[in-house]
Formats: C-alpha cells, sequence, structure tokens
C-alpha cells in the first residue's frame, strides 16, 4: 500500500488527490517514520500500515460529514496528528487546531506544517480541560471536534464538547467497542448539551478491522463547571 493505494481508495468515495496532495501525504510518511525513531509517536511505522491505519482511517470521518466547506476543526490527543492534518491535506479550507498535553509531538507538528507547506493549522500545548475552560476564547467555537483512540468516550465528551460551538459537532472515531463505550457515556452526553446523531459503523479496507463513528451533535451551552479541573474527568467520569 502506498500512496496511489490511497488514491484509488478515496475516489471510490468521490475524493480525488492532486499530484501536490500525494506528494504531501509521501512527505508526511517520511517525517513520521523519521521523528519516530526519537520520540514515541506512533507504533505503526510500516509503509503499508500508515497508508491504511493512519492516513485512510483518518479521513473516513469525511465519508459521513461533509468537509468541502469552510470549517474550523479542533483536533484534541492527535498524537501525531491523526485525524486532523490527513484531513487538512485532503481540504485544505480546512483550519485546524491541535490540542496535545505533550510538547514533543506539538514540536514535530510545526516541523511537519512546514514540510508539507500547511497553512491555517495552529498547534497549542495544553490539557483539553484547560483549553476548554469557560474563562477561555476557545470554548464552544469549533465546528467540529474530532478525537481518534485518545480515551473512552465518557471522558472524551466532557474534554471535547464543551470546545464545539452550538450546531457543530463532535466526531468520535472508535474501534469495535465504540458503542459500548457509547451507553456509558450518554447520560454525560446530553449534560454536556449533546445529543447523538448517529453511530456509522464499517471496515477498513484489506480485513483490517471494524470502526465505529460516533458523530453527537452540539444542541445546547456545556454548563460551566465542565470540563472539570486536569485530569478528573478520567479519573471519575460523569456517569449515571
Amino acid at each position: 500500500m502506498s500512496v496511489e493505494w490511497l488514491a484509488e481508495k478515496l475516489e471510490e468515495h468521490d475524493i480525488t488527490l492532486s499530484d501536490k496532495q500525494k506528494q504531501q501525504f509521501q512527505t508526511y510518511y517520511e517525517k513520521l517514520v523519521e521523528w519516530n525513531e526519537k520520540m514515541n509517536l506512533t507504533s505503526i511505522t510500516d509503509e503499508e500500515g500508515v497508508y491504511l491505519k493512519h492516513f485512510y482511517d483518518s479521513i473516513t470521518a469525511a465519508f459521513f460529514m461533509d468537509m468541502n466547506q469552510e470549517l474550523s476543526i479542533c483536533d484534541v490527543g492527535a498524537g501525531a496528528g491523526f485525524p486532523s492534518i490527513p484531513l487538512k491535506i485532503v481540504f485544505p479550507q480546512l483550519k485546524v487546531t491541535i490540542v496535545d498535553s505533550l510538547n514533543k509531538r506539538i514540536q514535530f507538528l510545526n516541523h511537519l506544517a512546514d514540510a508539507l507547506d500547511l497553512h491555517g493549522v495552529c498547534f497549542v500545548h495544553e490539557r483539553a480541560e484547560n483549553f476548554g475552560n469557560f474563562r477561555g476564547d476557545n470554548r464552544e467555537s469549533y465546528d467540529i471536534v474530532t478525537a481518534r483512540a485518545v480515551a473512552r468516550l465518557s471522558v472524551l465528551s466532557e474534554l471535547c464538547l464543551p470546545l464545539v460551538k452550538t450546531g457543530g459537532h463532535f466526531i468520535a472515531m472508535k474501534s469495535a467497542k465504540g458503542e459500548e463505550e457509547l451507553e456509558e457515556a450518554r447520560f454525560g452526553i446530553g449534560v454536556f448539551g449533546g445529543r447523538v446523531e448517529a453511530v456509522e459503523t464499517f471496515e477498513l479496507p484489506g480485513d483490517a478491522g471494524e470502526r465505529q463513528m460516533i458523530i453527537i451533535e452540539k444542541r445546547s451551552k456545556t454548563p460551566k463547571k465542565y470540563p472539570r479541573k486536569a485530569g478528573t474527568p478520567n479519573k471519575s467520569p460523569l456517569l449515571k
């Protein structure tokens, strides 16, 4: 699997990659492998795995949500940039903010953005709880907030929904156990102003595993006391 494989698979979903975009993905792969030798960015470093389980998997968010428009996206705990950087490459008009608690990953992302000549990107070294605090300008200001393989949905909903503007969406990208997490998280989702709009289940190509995309609409403002202080959502998620 390579960039040509990625381009062919995306064509099946009416997404066409230009030569520039193909080169950006190839450079992304090369930088990921290079930097992974000096810091732990990903356990997947083979070309086939990166193109399938990182690049393609990230772009699947656009199969269920129209990204062909001007949107502001906040990616919580993106690590090496997934899903937001692959989405930014494919849809360059997106305005992307990544929040990550590890400064080394932010350094990588800044280097990557320069190498890929990305504009309209912002990388913030901060905990999501602090970034979404009611005193900050970031609260309820994004059209879409994404999170991929970061934490359980009961935790993620408290970190992410406060950042979503009313009428916007939180997209949680999960493995096959997403619906189990959803049942646990439903109470908190409602408290934080969200409503589950859809749960999309699909298979990655080549029997690479089942994925679930949980799409949550922001229906009302999140109460000011959420998110709670750093570390609390993870230790004591809001359950029934």
